[in-house]
Parts: C-alpha cells; sequence; structure tokens
C-alpha cells in the first residue's frame, strides 16, 4: 500500500513537470510603467497682495433726473435707452392740444383788449380838445384818463398771459438739459405723466464712482487711497483706483460700511448701475502661489501632486492644501505646500499618487 502511494505522488509530480514545459512557476517581476512626462513648477515665496472680493455698484457723479414739469399724456418718446443726448436734444412729447387751445383763446382775447385800448386812446384825444375848449369838466377827463389806463392794464395782463402760456406750451416738449447717456425710460406713450413722474435719467460717463458695501467684518482695516480693483467676469482687472471716501457710519440694515472709488478715467465697457466685482487690496506679504489649473477638489478637500525624488527618479504625491483668494491665475496656498516644492501642473488627470513622473 505504502510503495502504491509512492508512485501516485511521484506521477503526479512528473505530470506537473510536463505541462510546465521545464519553465519556473513563477516568470519574475513585471515590467515597471515608464514615467509620464509632466510640467512643474518650483514654489517660492513672493510678496502677494492680501485682498478681499466684494460687489460694487456703479454711479454716475453727474446724473440728472428728467421729470416733466406740465401734467399730460405722452404722446411720443423720441430717445431710447443708451442714446448719447446733447444739451436741448427733445426726449419726448407731451400732448400740447389743450395748451394750445388755452393760448389760441388768449391770444382772441388779444385783439378785444387792442380794440378797447384803441377806443380809449380816442375817447381821451377828444376829451383833452374838449376840455382845452372848455366845453367838458375836469372829472369827465379824469374819467377818459382813467378808462384809458385800465385798457392800457387789461392789454399787459392780456400779453402777460399769452407769455405765460407760450413758456408753458415749450414745457410739453421735454429736452435734455445736459449732454450725457440716456438711462431706462419707463414711460410709454399714451401713460399720463405729472411733475413728479420720471421720464429717464442723463448720465455722465466721464464721473463715475464705485459703491461697495463692505461686511463690519473687514471694517477695521478701511482707510482712504487703499486700492480697489474691479474685475470683470473672468476676473481680469478692468480698471484700478483709490478709495475717496469711507462712510462714518455703519448701514443699519446691512450691518456694512459704504465705500467709494472714484473712476478717475473713462473705462469702455462699464455702465451706470451695473455690478461689478471689486477686489479691495489691503496690503502686500508674502505668501505661496499655486497655479490654479495645478489644483483639484475632492470631496469638498482641494489637492495638489508634488513631484518627489525617489531612487533615480521623481513620484507623484498627492498633498491636501488649503487655499485662500485667487490672485490672477493663482490661488494663494494657506496651507500644505512649501517654498521649494515641484508643483505638477500639467497631465494631472493621468497620473495617481505615487505614479512615477518625469517632470520637465
Amino acid at each position: 500500500m505504502t510503495t502504491f502511494v509512492r508512485c501516485s505522488v511521484l506521477a503526479a509530480a512528473m505530470a506537473v513537470a510536463g505541462c510546465s514545459g521545464g519553465q519556473p512557476a513563477s516568470g519574475g517581476a513585471a515590467a515597471a510603467p515608464p514615467p509620464t512626462e509632466v510640467k512643474a513648477v518650483t514654489l517660492a515665496a513672493a510678496p502677494t497682495p492680501d485682498s478681499s472680493e466684494f460687489v460694487a455698484t456703479i454711479r454716475s457723479l453727474r446724473s440728472t433726473t428728467i421729470q416733466p414739469q406740465v401734467d399730460g399724456f405722452v404722446r411720443q418718446i423720441l430717445v431710447k435707452s443708451g442714446d448719447r443726448v446733447r444739451p436741448g436734444q427733445p426726449i419726448a412729447q407731451i400732448d400740447p392740444d389743450r395748451q394750445q387751445a388755452t393760448l389760441g383763446a388768449v391770444e382772441s382775447q388779444r385783439a378785444a383788449r387792442e380794440a378797447d385800448l384803441t377806443l380809449a386812446q380816442q375817447q381821451l384825444t377828444r376829451t383833452q380838445k374838449l376840455f382845452e375848449a372848455g366845453a367838458v369838466s375836469r372829472a369827465e377827463l379824469d374819467q377818459a384818463e382813467a378808462a384809458h389806463k385800465s385798457a392800457e392794464a387789461q392789454l399787459a395782463a392780456i400779453q402777460s398771459q399769452i407769455r405765460e402760456s407760450q413758456v408753458e406750451l415749450q414745457y410739453y416738449r421735454v429736452t435734455a438739459p445736459t449732454a450725457g447717456i440716456v438711462g431706462d425710460v419707463p414711460v410709454r406713450p399714451g401713460d399720463r405723466v405729472t411733475s413728479s413722474t420720471v421720464i429717464t435719467t442723463i448720465d455722465q460717463s466721464s464721473g463715475l464712482e464705485a459703491y461697495v458695501n463692505v461686511p463690519l467684518e473687514h471694517a477695521a482695516g478701511l482707510r482712504e487711497g487703499l486700492q480697489v480693483d474691479l474685475l470683470d467676469s473672468s476676473g481680469q482687472v478692468v480698471t484700478s483706483n483709490p478709495i475717496t471716501f469711507v462712510a462714518p457710519r455703519a448701514d443699519e440694515a446691512t450691518q456694512s460700511v459704504l465705500v467709494k472709488s472714484t473712476l478717475r478715467q473713462p473705462t469702455p465697457g462699464i455702465r451706470v448701475m451695473q455690478y461689478l466685482r471689486a477686489r479691495i487690496v489691503w496690503g502686500q506679504q508674502p505668501a505661496i502661489t499655486v497655479p490654479v489649473v495645478a489644483v483639484s477638489r475632492l470631496a469638498g478637500q482641494h489637492f495638489a501632486f508634488v513631484a518627489e525624488p525617489a531612487g533615480q527618479g521623481f513620484v507623484a504625491r498627492m498633498k491636501p492644501i488649503s487655499v485662500g483668494a485667487i490672485v490672477g491665475n493663482d490661488y494663494v496656498v494657506t496651507s500644505g505646500l512649501k517654498a521649494g516644492e515641484r508643483v505638477i501642473v500639467s497631465n494631472t488627470q493621468k497620473i495617481g499618487d505615487g505614479a512615477p513622473v518625469k517632470p520637465t
């Protein structure tokens, strides 16, 4: 029985050896993948603006509100929002028919008053001659003189009413008092307007101010002269100007402090009542920055790949970092990286933690 078992084990061993073709069971370690070529930048502390971003509203230093001086129905709007107007250019026409009828009635009375004055003058002339000849009394002469003066006064009153009506008739055509850009026009033809109705506004682009409401937690550092950068939607600086006014009191409703920055130069593309991103620069301090393209975010945590030496080459190490504001195309790093480290800025989607890389 023992001899049979030994023979079976030997036969099985010979069969395994035959199937393996005489090669060892292990073919050796697999070949390592080639390193991925990446671009890397060496970090260094550099002067970086210490800043905070808020929202700015553009307002005009030279803004004129256009309101009619008479009541009536709007017949025609002669401008549209965004038009440039010159002084005296018509903006709107209010229906003047009633005023024209009033003026016509007053002018018709002038003819009657002129006829009365002519008659009174003739009567006064005849009475004076008769008085000199002794045919009438002094009382009759005084009565003729009084009638003449009364006719003169009535004619003067009518002429004054005519002038007043003519001036008022001009108010039915609303004109621009200054040159500038027409704002919103909320009224439409057919609307009834009064002297309190706002037809539009006229703003001059040469005098603009940025209004920024800064929360109270940042108010301690506010002072005149700090730089205010206005940014477009892509984060590029449109214009930079100093703070020219800091409100002495906080706004009770918003718990913020109003800051004004006068735009020193006309800036194309900026309009009155436009909202822009505003960055207040508190000062300069050394900080480490990393390109935005090198930072990824997973589950709310920011990460960056660092090329670390390993043997004869480099490997990628994913490091959790904390970042602050964006300055230009870089994040300000508050923790997780230090000067001298080489941050990978390309092909980050092709590598993982510990992957071999070849920085260039």
